[in-house]
């Protein structure tokens, strides 16, 4: 169903595209919006996935947060494209570079349990992430009253059944 797509690290002139896809599904309620100078910043934490057209279908951010911890956050695939793929081939492609930089557990903050646990994500008490809650929660419009779940996996324990 994906053949043709190309999951990449996202370009500069992607970032437009990412924004709309992300304020679009922020609107809906499913994740946290973020400001293009955010994006620009972070650029280098995205990737996309690019339909054989050239149009932006998907993206996702892999952010190390601390020596040993990243974060999968901004993961949003287009309304019309879902259930085909590209956001587990986003979170592959997350955990690929988790192992390029040795980082031993990721995680996620996110409204969409059931499809993090299906990839072997575990629910976890957000008071397991100290370092996420005091550099980012504590200036988020939610904090304390975060609604989001969290789930981590264990790099090494990731599968490549589903990759």
């Amino acid at each position: 169903m994906t053949e043709g797509y190309l999951t990449r690290k996202a370009h500069l002139e992607d970032v437009k595209g990412m924004h709309a896809l992300l304020l679009q599904a922020a609107g809906k309620g499913l994740l946290l919006p973020r400001a293009l100078i955010y994006l620009y910043g972070h650029i280098r934490n995205f990737y996309v996935v690019e339909s054989p057209e050239g149009i932006l279908v998907g993206c996702c951010a892999l952010a190390p947060v601390w020596e040993d911890l990243g974060e999968i956050c901004s993961l949003v695939v287009r309304e019309d494209m879902r259930g085909r793929g590209f956001g587990r081939n986003l979170v592959q492609a997350c955990i690929s570079e988790c192992r390029e930089l040795h980082l031993k557990k990721i995680f996620s903050l996110t409204y969409q349990e059931v499809f993090f646990v299906r990839l072997g994500f575990r629910v976890v008490d957000k008071s397991v992430l100290p370092q996420k809650v005091w550099a980012d929660c504590v200036n988020c419009a939610k904090y304390p009253d975060c609604d989001e779940i969290a789930l981590v996996l264990d790099v090494s324990e990731a599968t490549t059944a589903w990759m």
